[in-house]
C-alpha cells in the first residue's frame, strides 16, 4: 500500500506504508485504533508537524551517536544502520510542509 501526499502548491509525494505512517505518527495523525488511510493537516498545524518532524530527526540522530559511542568504548564495531534514515526519509515531506506553510494551504494523503 502506498501514501500519497497532495497539496496544491507541491507535486505528490508517495510513501510506502511503513514510511507513511511512521512520518503521520511522528505528527500525531496516525494513533492506533483510527484509520489513517486518508486526511488532511491544515495549515495551521503545518509548524507543529514540521517541529514535530524535526525533533524526531534530532532524537534518532542522537541515539545513533550514543550508540556509536559506547560501540567505539567497548573496543566493538560500530552498529548496523537500520537502513535510510529518518532524515532522509522525512526530508521531501518537511520540503513540502514548508512550502504549504509559506502558501498557506492544506496537505492531503491518502492510500
Amino acid at each position: 500500500m502506498l501514501y500519497k501526499f497532495k497539496s496544491r502548491v507541491t507535486g505528490d509525494l508517495i510513501m510506502l506504508q511503513p514510511n507513511g505512517q511512521r512520518i503521520l505518527r511522528i505528527i500525531g495523525l496516525d494513533k492506533p485504533g483510527t484509520p489513517s488511510g486518508q486526511g488532511i493537516l491544515l495549515p495551521e498545524q503545518i509548524p507543529g508537524a514540521i517541529a514535530a518532524l524535526q525533533a524526531a530527526v534530532a532524537q534518532e540522530e542522537a541515539q545513533q551517536q550514543a550508540a556509536v559511542a559506547e560501540a567505539l568504548a567497548q573496543h566493538t564495531g560500530p552498529p548496523q544502520s537500520g537502513g535510510i534514515s529518518l532524515r532522509l526519509r522525512a526530508h521531501p515531506f518537511i520540503e513540502m510542509l514548508r512550502r504549504c506553510e509559506q502558501a498557506g494551504e492544506a496537505v492531503m494523503w491518502g492510500v
